[in-house]
């Protein structure tokens, strides 16, 4: 897996505080997935923009766990694998609707500032 670190320091999107858990609950809206598959689809989904290590990625789905947005259960992989896999409870459904509102205000708001003539 291609992780953030294997980038130039110049061409990295850095994520701001709270970004990865909302990404994370993203990735797991429609079904579970395991924590490469949650990596892969953020990674295609951003057309490769954005990279998550294991560093990130895996402290992220515990702060998720203690927060019960997600749960866990052990399951066989496409590849044979036994493999702990993601998904959403109702809390967390209901975490990313409040979290996509805010990520959007947010998005618009920076458009507006950025498009602004001095």
């Amino acid at each position: 897996m291609t992780t953030v670190d294997s980038l130039p320091d110049d061409d990295r999107l850095e994520l701001l505080q709270g970004t990865l858990e909302v990404l994370i609950l993203r990735s797991l809206q429609r079904e579970s997935n395991h924590a490469y598959g949650i990596s892969q689809f953020l990674q295609q989904q951003s057309d490769s923009e954005i990279f998550v290590d294991n560093g990130s990625l895996y402290p992220a789905l515990q702060r998720l766990l203690q927060r019960k947005w997600i749960s866990p259960q052990w399951k066989t992989s496409p590849n044979g694998r036994r493999a702990r896999y993601y998904r959403l409870t109702l809390a967390g459904r209901k975490q990313l609707i409040k979290a996509t509102s805010k990520w959007q205000r947010f998005a618009l708001a920076m458009a507006r500032i950025l498009a602004a003539e001095s």
